[in-house]
């Protein structure tokens, strides 16, 4: 399979779509000679017979639409512009976009989807297309090791080290001006690129661009030997990062714990921080957020000591309930592999514990950079009123909410496309 490392930014020319650069190391008859086979649903994608199967039934499929499906398929990991479509079905003739639209609706009739439903085959406005299903991959000559090596991206891993000594690995990605991800719970350079659960985030985020991010201290290939986890370090991180790349300006996104680590660091270096995206970020700690979270979190600490990384359907289905509720079953078993490589037991109950004792409130009045809060107002893990009182009290910044329970939001949920689609138009103002 190939891999991509960076989808080319869609550019329409009214009544005409010209030629774009060639897409990086794809040739469209890859696996046309292979035994590769895609699963999704309960379709079946044959590359070699040149089949689509639906069931047992052999579904009608034009050549050219089979194709373009299969294309979509195999790059299901990112957004696809029309132009690298063109360069790769039509071999970069110019072509009509009546054409190519005509193309992905019979895609779609193919699968029984929709211009209104877009349940394989989303429009993502302004950027191209992207295969949204659920892709198993088989082809009796190719390793499952070797499939998930060729899902992942080429980036180049360093390290540096906190101002405690704490070594931090950091990984760029992409190309273009820079664009730095703030660490959040659960992250491991390598392994994120095999799980569908941060795949996607991260491969729309480096579009374009050359994505830095790195994993927390006590995460993935970061030092685990560490005993401080406190808000102050995880902010010293950050610099260390930001030093250790030599970046002087650059916008900054957080997720989650990421937000209050972003909203400190733009306070401290304002000519820093071009732009601040915050996504499903709080203001203070679940310590601060009353009784009953508290009680809660309390819970999840001791049974983070005693269950963490073990195969206990309960104990995993307690983090999916609270982090993507609405994921399918492949982000569960990922979400609980994330468990064992990222971090040890004491590690993550005693970040937990860090993490309930942060309030910024004193400080997001400082920030200077223009700024964009986004919430899930279903996210069962940090309330919207959090994000709302992020935005409230940094100035000027802007507020969008978006229809979904989830807190790290899975390809399949409809709302990741809406968030993808604000970022990247934020950050291209």
């Amino acid at each position: 399979m190939t891999v991509q490392k960076f989808a080319i930014v869609l550019t329409v020319i009214p009544g005409l779509i010209r030629d774009s650069p060639k897409p990086l190391a794809h040739s469209r008859a890859t696996h046309y000679d292979s035994d590769v086979r895609y699963r999704f649903d309960d379709f079946e994608l044959a590359v070699g017979p040149h089949e689509l199967r639906h069931g047992r039934d052999l579904v009608a499929i034009e050549p050219q639409v089979f194709s373009l499906l299969v294309y979509l398929v195999e790059n299901h990991a990112r957004v696809v512009s029309k132009d690298e479509l063109i360069e790769a079905i039509w071999g970069g003739r110019v072509v009509s976009e009546a054409a190519v639209s005509s193309r992905i609706k019979s895609a779609r009739q193919a699968l029984n989807d929709s211009g209104r439903e877009q349940r394989y085959i989303k429009t993502i406005h302004g950027r191209g297309v992207r295969f949204v299903g659920d892709v198993a991959t088989s082809d009796d000559g190719v390793s499952a090791d070797k499939v998930a090596i060729q899902k992942m991206v080429a980036q180049d891993i360093r390290f540096c080290h906190s101002a405690d000594g704490a070594k931090i690995a950091y990984a760029t990605a992409g190309e273009g001006p820079p664009l730095i991800k703030t660490a959040n719970w659960l992250n491991h350079l390598e392994f994120d690129w095999q799980s569908p659960v941060w795949t996607h985030i991260f491969s729309d985020l480096m579009q374009g661009r050359q994505l830095i991010r790195y994993d927390a201290r006590g995460n993935g290939l970061s030092d685990w030997k560490v005993t401080d986890f406190s808000f102050e370090r995880q902010v010293e991180d950050l610099e260390a990062i930001v030093d250790a790349a030599g970046i002087d300006r650059f916008p900054l996104i957080g997720m989650s714990q990421g937000c209050p680590v972003s909203v400190a660091y733009a306070a401290k270096y304002p000519e820093r921080v071009s732009k601040l995206i915050l996504f499903g970020g709080y203001v203070r700690g679940w310590r601060f957020r009353g009784a009953e979270t508290v009680a809660s979190s309390e819970a999840m600490g001791t049974l983070i000591r005693t269950g963490w990384g073990r195969n206990d359907p309960t104990f995993r289905q307690m983090f999916t309930s609270l982090f993507m509720p609405d994921a399918p079953p492949e982000n569960q078993n990922w979400f609980n592999e994330l468990q064992l490589r990222t971090t040890s037991p004491d590690n993550a109950a005693n970040l937990l514990e860090a993490l309930g004792h942060v309030d910024v409130t004193d400080i997001l009045s400082k920030v200077e950079a223009p700024t964009l809060v986004i919430h899930c107002r279903g996210d069962m893990r940090v309330p919207m009123s959090s994000g709302q009182e992020l935005a409230a009290a940094i100035p000027g910044a802007r507020f969008m909410s978006v229809e979904s329970d989830n807190h790290i939001v899975p390809a399949t949920d409809p709302a990741w496309a809406k968030i993808s689609d604000a970022i990247n138009l934020f950050l291209a103002e």
